[in-house]
């Protein structure tokens, strides 16, 4: 009995020595950053490069639900190539001011526990590069200054308007003349757009800036800007005014794989948005692209807040809101890099060609290239890279595992797309609202899927399936898609465009497109068009019409086989 007693104190002294190990070693593997008054940037980046000495045990860096501010006088600054970005004309120096710089880490994660970034300057907020399962949590990302002024029309005159400017968006007028400032950054011209509170939409329109003859203050924040004519305008509209160039982006993956991004607020992505390139399995889950409700503004976005190029494995976009773009939200796509030369049978000179991508090595030994006909965008043969080499910041060459035959070197307008680097893509359960373009631009040859997503008055289509190799040059073809229970809400028509940009009719572009089940509330006569495609089914869609309709002015196909319409509803809206 004695004994037995002794064998239990000492198996319960066992086990909480054991608990006490488990949790001061769990203990150790947190790294927390205490929020401080003032800039965070360089104390931020120490827990970083503190989590990098775990050589890849699991480590989490942890905020507290406080305001840490980030600038760009005191970022990391290192230059990254960012695909849709700037040229080297627009941008000669591509240095980024980096907030939060992940380089070759593994199994990290950042959870800020409800902590607010705020970036100072034009910034690009956080880079993973060359990481492995990385995740990021539970924050919000604005902006001090956001680069994308915001003004509401009060009231207008013959030659003048008078404006009240976003107390966020600071201002300097000399000698009459009006610029936007902030911390590093001025607009005086640029490009605009207009958010209409009553109708709850955005477009693309002229800028309050463009032929402004004079700005006159009548008080602190209430101006009137005076013009040569009537301008354009009525009271109550807001004007988002922003630089035509992205210099920074809010977020880079590059050369990375297994990410996760949840539970996160974006409330300003500044001079573009999220970037996935040459990268492997992304996930944005609960993600929010909005202005805080507080704020008062509209606009959340520089540009799309969404882009994908080039990456594989898997990109899952799921129960997220997008808010206040000023172009696309999800924007997917690969890159065609034109042939210029061929060095030896083997041996061939690649070239980025449109002017805001390039820089970045986009093929890797063992991946698999297709080539592929600019104007009839047909694949033609593939093969094995052997190795890859950036010849300069536009042209890679690529060595490949045999000789390409004479019949494909000789070919005229010749392109290569990177087979390997094509990713699967599941978009779901997701809100689009306040966007003045496309909902969603997909075009990969691996299985899509978007299902239960709302786009509510997209200005242009509410889903685009591209595929080029002449302007964007953004591949590629689609080969197994499914859109299905979604809302398409008086989005611009045709609601559905699948548009490849071949110019020769050689073959089918696309393949295997499936539209089911979804709801059209139609402000036009357009619902979907469709070229190129072998295997499109569209099948029992509703569409509500503003007027009497059929069929054959909802759906268009042209060039097109294999495809087949049935079970579909049509409903005119009463009272329209």
């Amino acid at each position: 009995m004695h004994s037995l007693f002794i064998k239990n104190i000492m198996k319960a002294f066992y086990l909480f020595l054991y608990s006490f190990f488990i949790i001061t070693a769990t203990a150790q593997n947190v790294i927390r950053v205490i929020p401080e008054q003032g800039d965070m940037t360089t104390k931020i980046q120490a827990a970083i490069d503190k989590a990098k000495k775990y050589n890849g045990k699991a480590v989490v860096i942890e905020f507290q639900n406080a305001n840490y501010h980030i600038h760009r006088n005191s970022s990391s600054q290192i230059v990254y190539h960012i695909s849709n970005t700037t040229s080297e004309q627009d941008n000669p120096n591509p240095i980024k001011h980096i907030g939060l710089w992940l380089k070759g880490l593994k199994n990290v994660t950042i959870d800020g526990k409800g902590a607010h970034f705020i970036t100072h300057g034009e910034m690009t907020s956080f880079v993973i590069d060359q990481c492995e399962n990385i995740k990021f949590k539970n924050f919000t990302i604005s902006a001090s200054d956001p680069t994308v002024p915001e003004l509401t029309v009060t009231k207008v005159g013959n030659r003048h308007m008078n404006v009240r400017i976003h107390p966020q968006s600071k201002y300097a007028i000399k000698d009459g003349e009006f610029s936007f400032v902030g911390d590093n950054w001025r607009l005086s011209k640029g490009i605009a757009q207009i958010y209409d509170p009553e109708k709850d939409i955005t477009w693309r329109s002229w800028s309050p800036l463009t032929d402004l003859q004079k700005a006159i203050e009548l008080e602190p924040n209430q101006l009137r800007f005076v013009y040569n004519k009537q301008p354009e305008a009525k009271p109550g509209m807001i004007f988002q005014m922003r630089s035509g160039y992205r210099y920074e982006a809010c977020g880079l993956i590059q050369y990375s794989k297994d990410i996760t991004l949840e539970d996160i607020h974006f409330a300003f992505l500044g001079n573009f948005g999220l970037v996935g390139q040459v990268s492997e399995n992304i996930t944005y889950r609960h993600l929010t692209f909005e202005p805080e409700a507080i704020s008062g503004r509209t606009c959340a976005g520089f540009a799309d807040f969404i882009q994908m190029s080039g990456c594989k494995g898997k990109i899952l976009i799921e129960n997220s809101r997008f808010s206040g773009a000023q172009d696309d939200p999800i924007n997917i796509h690969g890159t065609h890099l034109a042939v210029t030369k061929f060095l030896s049978p083997n041996k061939l000179v690649v070239k980025y060609m449109h002017p805001q991508t390039y820089g970045f090595q986009s093929f890797l030994p063992g991946n698999e290239i297709d080539f592929i006909n600019a104007h009839s965008l047909m694949p033609l043969a593939s093969f094995k890279v052997k190795n890859a080499e950036m010849r300069n910041e536009r042209e890679i060459v690529i060595t490949l595992n045999q000789s390409v035959p004479q019949k494909i070197r000789e070919t005229n307008n010749l392109v290569v797309e990177n087979v390997t680097y094509t990713p699967e893509v599941v978009i779901r359960n997701n809100y689009f609202t306040r966007i003045p373009s496309r909902g969603l631009l997909v075009t990969t040859r691996q299985k899509i899927l978007i299902e239960n997503n709302t786009f509510f008055r997209m200005q242009m289509n509410g889903l685009l399936i591209a595929d080029d190799a002449r302007s964007w040059f953004e591949s590629g073809m689609v080969r197994n898609v499914t859109i299905r229970n979604n809302n398409f809400i008086e989005c611009n028509t045709p609601v559905i465009l699948i548009a490849p940009e071949n110019i020769q009719n050689a073959g089918y572009v696309h393949q295997n497109i499936t539209i089911s089940n979804n709801r059209f509330q139609l402000k036009g006569v357009d619902a979907i068009s469709a070229k190129s495609v072998d295997g499109l089914n569209i099948t029992g869609n509703l569409f509500l019409t503003p007027e009497n309709s059929n069929l054959e002015k909802l759906i268009k196909t042209r060039e097109c086989n294999n495809v087949m319409i049935k079970d579909n509803i049509i409903e005119k809206i009463k009272d329209y």
